[in-house]
């Protein structure tokens, strides 16, 4: 895991087309933004488990490609 130090308005590039932007910090809490293109799915870490798959990963051309389902529970 790669650990970085950022100060508001700081900016974290992934690749050439993801980037990761500090929009506020406060005593507990970090705003972020994330740029990304459309095919690139960005969920907040407590909502991944909830993602079910409707199809086949593999079957799909690219993983982000295959269609995702939120649960409500």
């Amino acid at each position: 895991m790669l650990v970085l130090t950022r100060k508001r308005d700081g900016v974290i590039r992934i690749g050439e087309n993801i980037v990761i932007r500090v929009i506020r910090t406060g005593k507990s809490s970090v705003k972020i933004g994330v740029e990304a293109p459309a095919n690139v799915r960005v969920v907040r870490g407590e909502l991944s488990p909830l993602l079910v798959h409707t199809s086949d990963v593999a079957d799909a051309a690219h993983p982000a490609d295959a269609e995702l389902e939120l649960i409500h529970h």
